[in-house]
């Protein structure tokens, strides 16, 4: 019987033994599901390297957006996460299991990755994870619910942030002054000042501090 290599990235490791249990015991028409974890940006690149090196590529990325790392100076995300997959592994099926049901949020990782499936994780269950499965090893991608009426809601001045601009959030977020972000971000003083101005505007916060800003970004899942 043929089985299906499955990687599940998420940094709550009782959440993808969850996966691992459901779907390696779930039985299928004619294959099985072998499903390996890692539970950091780090540890899944590298995976994902040391496999498609191996030319034994997995057949399902299951990534969470959110990814803690002690280990970078600036954490990424599963959305990073996804991007390179998507370069270095492109017969691999990616899709993403998120607590974020938000319309800019899902919108911006459609854009930027391209997933083969989106799934709000309070709409997760047993059945739907198989079907998942069964659905993204064809050519239809699979949407939980939540996440379909994100995309269908999709705004027209929908939030795409470079890395620059995520940079920027993120350092702001951990209380970085503007003048000393010029040693992290590529920009000058004035430079940063003036994407803070945008992305204000962007966040619907043109006459907030940077609280606002943040406050903002994060309920959208950018922080």
């Amino acid at each position: 019987m043929k089985t299906v290599r499955i990687l599940a990235v998420d940094d709550h490791k009782m959440t993808i033994l969850g996966y691992k249990f459901i779907l390696e015991d779930t039985e299928f028409n004619d294959f099985k599901v072998d499903l390996s974890i890692e539970t950091s940006f780090a540890t899944g690149k590298a995976e994902i390297e040391n496999s498609v090196a191996a030319n034994e590529p997995y057949d399902i990325l299951l990534l969470d957006i959110q990814l803690s790392s002690s280990e970078e100076e600036y954490p990424y995300s599963g959305e990073d996460l996804g991007i390179l997959a998507r370069a270095i592994s492109p017969s691999s099926k990616i899709v993403f299991l998120s607590s974020f049901s938000d319309n800019y949020r899902i919108n911006s990782i459609l854009k930027t990755v391209n997933p083969d499936g989106y799934m709000v994780k309070t709409e997760i269950n047993e059945n739907r994870l198989k079907e998942m499965v069964e659905v993204v090893l064809t050519t239809t991608p699979y949407y939980t619910k939540k996440a379909l009426i994100a995309i269908r809601n999709k705004m027209s001045n929908d939030i795409h942030l470079d890395e620059t601009d995520k940079k920027i959030l993120y350092y702001i977020s951990i209380g970085c002054k503007t003048k000393d972000m010029i040693e992290h971000v590529s920009l000058s003083v004035s430079g940063i000042e003036n994407r803070k101005r945008v992305l204000k505007e962007i966040f619907g916060v043109e006459n907030g501090n940077d609280y606002a800003l943040i406050h903002n970004a994060r309920e959208k899942g950018f922080i």
